[in-house]
């Protein structure tokens, strides 16, 4: 028996093979849940569908579990309409979403946020926070008693993060979008949650300068070491499994104790020794 055996739902977000999407959608279908996904809409000129075929690579792997593949623009209610529609028909209701959603173009990342362009900022909110609002409310019809959602946030949302920039405010915005479904959802049977992932490598991971994080990451974590995909992947499935379902509009942090430190903690004897 997998831990969700019997249990359907949708992941959207997943780009390559190192997406955290990804990473939880393997162990969601490892666990014998049947999963629907969504992809990046391919240029119109685009005749090899890149950002289908990058997606199609992973969900062929799993004939069984992997029920359908679509494309999402997140900006246009009339495609998510038409993803919860086609997750209707071919799943029935839905104990799970997986929203891991977000952007800012690299202009506005690559600047101070003071810097931060108003159109950029406007789009970077709308994908990376209001997203989730618009995903639940059309999921919502879909979702059975119970069920769960869970997205994908950052501690730059939660305390300045250099380099992290726009993307930090979208992700406080985003945790708040978590708190406020929490209560609009409660009665209905659907936890919301997210988890906070200490800096791992993904494609948006690379954009917002996760590779100057993970040596910093390594030395002032309690564990002084790095996550892995495996970790987080994990740890959203049991938010999204029956076993957190007593669990609503919580952060849950998978960084090795980085957000407790309230100073370099072990840093500051590599200080020391080069002082």
């Amino acid at each position: 028996m997998g831990l969700f055996d019997g249990k359907k739902g949708i992941v959207l977000g997943v780009a390559n093979d190192n997406s955290i999407a990804w990473a939880v959608a393997k162990f969601l279908m490892d666990e014998g849940a049947l999963c629907g996904f969504t992809h990046l809409p391919d240029r119109p000129d685009d005749e090899r569908q890149r950002n289908r075929r990058r997606v199609s690579q992973l969900t062929d792997t799993y004939p069984n579990h992997a029920k359908f593949l679509l494309p999402l623009d997140v900006c246009k209610d009339e495609d998510l309409q038409s993803v919860m529609k086609t997750a209707g028909e071919t799943l029935g209701k839905l104990d799970f979403v997986v929203h891991s959603i977000a952007y800012a173009g690299m202009d506005d990342l690559k600047r101070d946020t003071i810097d931060t362009s108003r159109e950029g900022f406007k789009t970077a909110m709308e994908i990376s926070a209001y997203s989730l609002l618009a995903v639940a409310r059309e999921a919502r019809p879909y979702l059975n008693n119970p069920a769960s959602i869970v997205t994908m946030t950052y501690f730059g949302g939660e305390k300045a993060v250099p380099g992290y920039n726009v993307m930090g405010i979208c992700k406080a915005a985003l945790d708040s979008c978590v708190k406020y479904l929490a209560f609009d959802l409660g009665p209905q049977g659907v936890w919301v949650n997210a988890v906070s992932a200490g800096p791992v490598r993904t494609l948006a991971g690379r954009a917002a300068g996760v590779d100057d994080m993970l040596s910093l990451y390594e030395k002032m974590a309690p564990m002084q070491r790095n996550i892995t995909h495996e970790e987080v992947g994990r740890s959203a499935a049991f938010l999204l499994s029956d076993l957190s379902n007593g669990i609503t509009g919580e952060i849950l942090h998978v960084d090795a104790g980085y957000n407790v430190m309230g100073s370099p903690g072990r840093l500051l004897d590599e200080v020391k020794l080069g002082g």
